[in-house]
């Protein structure tokens, strides 16, 4: 990067954590600590929201994954908008008028407290693993651009997140976000055209989208129903709504987030815009990805987008192969270029025959320099079987630092570690509350004062700060960091949702029930999860009933305590 790249870079970094260290100031107790004073408005909770879940994983992560495979991944997002709806009748006044901090005292009300202290450890779990991932996105960017080891800049990002979350709690968290997602808006506006700007003058924007088409990258909609394949529209509204259910609604990270607005209509508002925005957001990260994908067909992609891992080969015993390697990649995508121009002409003539002719030379050349790659990584496990062989989430960085103007590239950077230092903070606020709120001030100090409970949620911020820096060090093995936190979630997120629908609405259904119903259910999802048969987003839903079924089944066969009953 350039001096200038550097400059915009940590200009931008040092503005944000300033405004926020400054805008939170005055949080002198738990609850301007972790609910902000409730004092937020709606705007300040969509943007929140929002950057709470698109973290620097959604902009690195989701144009890889639409370079690799398509845009099918939006599907993912189309439960959203009903899932916003039913929080907004159901779960948003429920928390409001009970004024909790988290979002399992109210489970202690409706149950008892071994369910509210089993979905709270459940909960733990889930979000230290996957702030783990979040964390480790960004130190992918300071490695690429210093070619230095992960290790490294995992320590130093990781850090500097912890120090503005334990300084400001909530309300540092929202204020830095909502500036945060302003930046993003606007970078990812400029990224898009400059993408389409580096064509070549005679590819639009609709050529570059047909040729993107014709290799299997514009596939949105799937009417498919098929349990294996993750992204259909149908796991996308059913398995999709129950995971932004149960995440929106009974994730602490979230649920944090809009306990923090000023009123029931305030928190609804902001969970409603997010529903609406969150799409086409999403969409237009993966439409980046796509025409990345084009760009590359005119311009020699890298043969491994992860320069940390090239280099180390290329400084290695298996360099003269590593050369070999690269001129059949050269070879291959010259001889892909003029599949790629015939393509061209074709479209221009509207010549049907020979699109479909020219789409399967198409497909056969991608497939050929897929090959090669394969060729590459096997090498680079030969020389450290250590080594981060998936470069799926190294795609988007790398045309951003060969390719952009200068200044454009410091603030593109700079918004992917804004969008992780949002989502980080959010998270680590949220098992910092958990942590004490439901653990520390209910199992071990129930009778502290506000200020012990202030101190001992800025100890828990660094707990939790250190434990998912630890975690982010193993996360380069883990593949397409946006899946995997989808999956590690799905595997948890059912079971919490099911025992909120009902603790919402079975009320003839006792704690114990819903206690035994919760292990059985995540038992059962584990073992599930590890066949072939199931794709992750159905975990969501399996979880989610087993638990109600078995709940009901339970109370009429042990059932003899009275439920509660929570006004």
């Amino acid at each position: 990067m350039s001096s200038v790249d550097w400059g915009v870079l940590i200009l931008t970094l040092v503005v944000i954590v300033v405004y926020g260290v400054y805008k939170s100031r005055g949080a002198h107790n738990i609850q301007g600590y972790l609910l902000g004073n409730q004092s937020l408005p709606w705007y300040h909770v969509c943007l929140s929201v929002m950057a709470t879940q698109a973290s620097a994983i959604t902009f690195l992560s989701a144009p890889g994954l639409a370079y690799s495979s398509g845009m099918s991944f939006v599907q993912f997002y189309f439960g959203l908008p009903l899932a916003m709806i039913v929080l907004c009748i159901t779960f948003v006044p429920i928390y409001h008028r009970l004024k909790v901090y988290t979002a399992y005292e109210f489970l202690e009300q409706r149950f008892d407290l071994n369910t509210r202290a089993l979905t709270a450890f459940l909960f733990l779990i889930s979000r230290g693993l996957s702030t783990g991932i979040t964390i480790y996105a960004p130190s992918i960017i300071l490695s690429t651009i210093l070619d230095i080891n992960t290790t490294y800049t995992t320590l130093f990002i990781g850090s500097l997140v912890v120090f503005y979350t334990v300084y400001g709690g909530t309300k540092a968290v929202s204020y830095t976000q909502m500036l945060q997602m302003s930046i993003i808006f606007c970078g990812l506006f400029a990224a898009g055209i400059m993408v389409v700007h580096l064509l070549p003058g005679d590819i639009g924007f609709g050529k570059a989208l047909s040729i993107a088409g014709k290799m299997g990258r514009t596939n949105a909609i799937d009417f498919k129903f098929d349990f294996q394949n993750p992204y259909t529209i149908w796991s996308g509204l059913i398995g999709g709504f129950f995971l932004q259910l149960s995440y929106f609604g009974t994730d602490q990270s979230q649920v944090g987030r809009y306990l923090s607005g000023a009123s029931v209509n305030q928190s609804r508002l902001g969970l409603l815009m997010n529903g609406l925005v969150k799409i086409p957001m999403q969409f237009l990260i993966l439409l980046i990805g796509v025409l990345v994908f084009t760009f590359y067909q005119y311009n020699r992609p890298p043969i491994f987008f992860n320069s940390f891992e090239l280099n180390k080969l290329e400084k290695s015993e298996y360099n003269p192969e590593l050369n070999k390697l690269k001129a059949d990649y050269d070879l291959a995508f010259k001889e892909k270029q003029l599949v790629v121009n015939k393509m061209n002409q074709a479209l221009d003539q509207d010549n049907k025959t020979e699109i479909d002719l020219q789409r399967k030379a198409l497909q056969t050349a991608d497939e050929k320099g897929k090959g090669i790659r394969k060729e590459v990584t096997d090498l680079m496990t030969k020389n450290d079987k250590t080594a981060d062989i998936n470069d799926n989430n190294y795609i988007f960085l790398s045309f951003v630092t060969q390719y952009l103007p200068k200044g454009l590239i410091g603030l593109l950077i700079a918004i992917i570690f804004l969008a992780s230092m949002g989502s980080t903070a959010s998270a680590l606020n949220s098992l910092a509350s958990t942590t004490v709120i439901d653990i520390y001030k209910r199992l071990i100090r129930k009778k502290g004062s506000d200020q012990e409970y202030l101190q001992a949620s800025r100890w828990a911020t660094v707990f939790w700060g250190v434990v998912c820096i630890i975690m982010a060090l193993y996360a380069s093995k883990i593949g397409n960091l946006l899946e995997a936190v989808n999956i590690l979630g799905s595997y948890i997120y059912g079971t919490i949702l099911g025992v909120f629908l009902v603790a919402f609405y079975l009320k003839q259904v006792n704690g114990r029930a819903v206690f035994l119903a919760a292990i059985v259910a995540e038992t059962a999802v584990i073992l599930i999860g590890q066949q072939k048969w199931v794709a992750y987003l159905w975990l969501n839903v399996i979880g989610c009933l087993l638990v109600v079924l078995v709940a009901v089944i339970l109370q009429q066969i042990i059932g003899k305590d009275k439920p509660k009953v929570v006004k």
